[in-house]
């Protein structure tokens, strides 16, 4: 076997970082579609045209799971892909620019900060569940904060806001944020008995 010299470390180099810096870019790439697929899962409900849908999980997930940068990366790739007309969006929707701005644009365009703040907060400390479920709480609150703001703009009552956007839904987001800590925290927890 041929030792390595100097000048075939410093070419190793270049190539080692482009592998990485490919390895990454898949990585969001592949975050973005997994939340695209999780917008596929929707729910229509008759007393709301905000849909119930497994699109916030997978922002939780990808956030906890990638961290803070790059689960912000997937998510303003995800959002770019369906501002281009890409079908990433729940299919309850039109899609395109006029979902973004539609009555589910407020919760569309949190996205990324709900998944950098669940990032965040996951790699800040123990990779435990109660550390992802937090994460995940307040990763909640920042995207109701941002749907809700903007259902209150939109129908000029907050009341209205919080019938069509939050009284619906909060079960299934306590469940979608314990079942996004649960795997993140097994996901960590596998990879460091490896």
């Amino acid at each position: 076997m041929e030792r390595p010299t100097r000048e075939n470390a410093a070419s190793l180099r270049p190539r080692a970082i482009a592998s990485e810096t490919s390895r990454q870019i898949a990585v969001v790439v592949g975050a973005s579609l997994f939340v695209a697929l999780c917008a596929r899962v929707t729910v229509p409900l008759p007393f709301t045209p905000v849909p119930l849908t497994v699109e916030n999980f997978g922002v939780l997930l990808v956030g906890l799971m990638l961290g803070g940068r790059r689960g912000f990366a997937a998510l303003m790739l995800y959002l770019a892909e369906g501002a281009i007309g890409l079908p990433v969006f729940n299919p309850s929707g039109p899609g395109g620019w006029g979902q973004l701005f539609g009555v589910t644009g407020g919760f569309l365009l949190a996205y990324p900060l709900v998944a950098w703040l669940a990032g965040w907060v996951m790699e800040s400390g123990r990779k435990s569940f109660a550390r992802a479920a937090f994460g995940g709480l307040l990763g909640e609150i920042l995207l109701f904060a941002g749907g809700l703001g903007w259902l209150a703009f939109l129908t000029h009552s907050v009341s209205q806001a919080f019938r069509w956007g939050l009284y619906g839904f909060v079960f299934a987001e306590i469940i979608k944020v314990m079942l996004a800590a649960a795997m993140a925290a097994r996901w960590y927890r596998r990879g460091s008995a490896a």
